[in-house]
This record gives C-alpha cells, structure tokens and sequence, in this order.
C-alpha cells in the first residue's frame, strides 16, 4: 500500500512540472521608471534592485528553482501579489496622493523589518536589509515625501 502511495505521489509531482507559470518578464529595463522620474540615487537603486524589484517591478531575476513546481507556482503568486502592492515600473503612473501612500507603507515596512519577506530572505541572503542599508532607504523614501 505504502508503495503504491510513493509512486502516486512520485507521478503527481513529476506531472506538475508541466503546468506553466507566468514569468514576470518585461521589455522594460528593470527598474527604469521609477529610477528615472525619481531621481534615484545609485546607492539606493543597487539596494532597490537586490533587495525589491523581484517582487516589486515588471523584471524578475529567476533562479533555477523557479522551474520546479510547485515553487514556481508559489513564487508566481508572491510575485503577483507584490506587484499589486507596489509595482517600481508604475510607479510613475501613480497619482500623487498614491505615490505618498505607497512610500509611507515603505517606510513603515523597513522600520517594522518586514521587508523583504522572511521566506525570500531564505533563499536570497544578499537581498536581507543591513541596518545601514535600511538608514539609506529610509533617508531616500523621507526626502520624497517632503516633495
């Protein structure tokens, strides 16, 4: 019985493999919009890019365990679900008032820690937020607002 369960098992998730997922890729350089109206400056963009724009523009970098479900199913939702958040390669389509709102919940977001994501901090060391980095964004979103 248990052997039959481990083959059922094995075939559903080699039959998985063949669902597709959308990949978040876009003609648009990474992170262009919203560092060209913004004045970005390069400091705070390398930040931006390692640590935001997988989830947060139209340009994600995947790793190779972005093939395998259901990861990549999984991953695709975070991805979605991020951009329905913020989206960097809008952000400039924005209203004004949105552009606030949205940089406000940044800030808050560096200051409570909650961004990036525990569980994409995992597998993505070099995205996870050094206290200096965090004065950096922070000091960056804080002039915009006075804006």
């Amino acid at each position: 019985m248990i052997g039959w369960l481990a083959v059922l098992v094995v075939a559903i998730v080699l039959v998985i493999q063949f669902i597709p997922v959308e990949r978040n890729v876009s003609t648009v350089p990474p992170g262009q919009s919203f560092e060209r109206t913004q004045k970005v400056p390069a400091n705070v963009a390398a930040i931006l890019k390692v640590s935001c724009y997988d989830c947060h523009s139209n340009n994600t970098s995947y790793p190779w365990y972005s093939e395998l479900q259901p990861g990549a199913y999984f991953m695709a939702q975070h991805i979605k679900e991020g951009k329905e958040e913020l989206n960097f390669d809008e952000f400039n389509d924005y209203s004004k008032r949105r552009k606030k709102a949205k940089i406000k919940s940044i800030i808050s977001q560096i200051e409570k820690d909650q961004m990036p994501l525990k569980s994409y901090l995992l597998l993505h060391h070099d995205a996870d937020l050094t206290p200096e980095q965090q004065k950096v964004l922070m000091q960056f979103f804080q002039s915009e607002l006075e804006l």
